[in-house]
């Protein structure tokens, strides 16, 4: 749920929109093709081929979350085998409930309820991060399993239906 928060505590609007995407299976079809089509259309999107990769989420990527109006989240078949998305997802949903961001999932070659329940295709891929994180950190875990079980229930486009 959405707070109603005052001006001084929203974050500053810098980008319209910020693309999460799982890169090596839509960077370079799928997610260049609507981030085009977002610019021509003169909005300003965050997309992190500029951020380096590394063990930890990185400040700048958080902050461009949170300086946008708009999350577009591409949950595709590997989108839930990466620990980067999930972090961003968590992220996105946060402010999401704390600012009211909006937030768009494109379901891209995934069913809504596979993201949902972590079944299907998309369950097998987040299996394989679940088995790496069961005994490490089961909060963590858990917080990833309920983002997605969040995202899977919001109103969203699945790309097998929509152009």
């Amino acid at each position: 749920m959405a707070s109603s928060s005052s001006s001084s505590t929203t974050p500053k609007i810098k980008h319209e929109v910020f693309l999460s995407f799982r890169g090596e299976e839509t960077r370079k079809n799928f997610v260049s093709h609507l981030n085009d089509a977002l610019c021509r259309e003169k909005m300003i999107t965050f997309i992190d081929d500029k951020l380096d990769r590394g063990e930890k989420i990185s400040p700048a990527l958080l902050s461009a979350i949170e300086q946008s109006k708009i999350s577009v989240v591409i949950l595709s078949k590997g989108y839930g085998s990466s620990r980067w998305c999930l972090m961003e997802l968590e992220k996105i949903i946060e402010c999401k409930e704390k600012y009211g961001q909006t937030v768009i999932p494109v379901f891209y070659h995934v069913d809504p309820s596979d993201v949902r329940k972590q079944t299907g295709d998309f369950g097998k891929a987040f299996s394989q991060l679940e088995e790496r994180f069961k005994v490490d950190d089961p909060e963590m875990l858990q917080r990833w399993k309920s983002a997605l079980t969040y995202i899977g229930n919001l109103s969203g486009f699945v790309s097998d239906n929509t152009r």
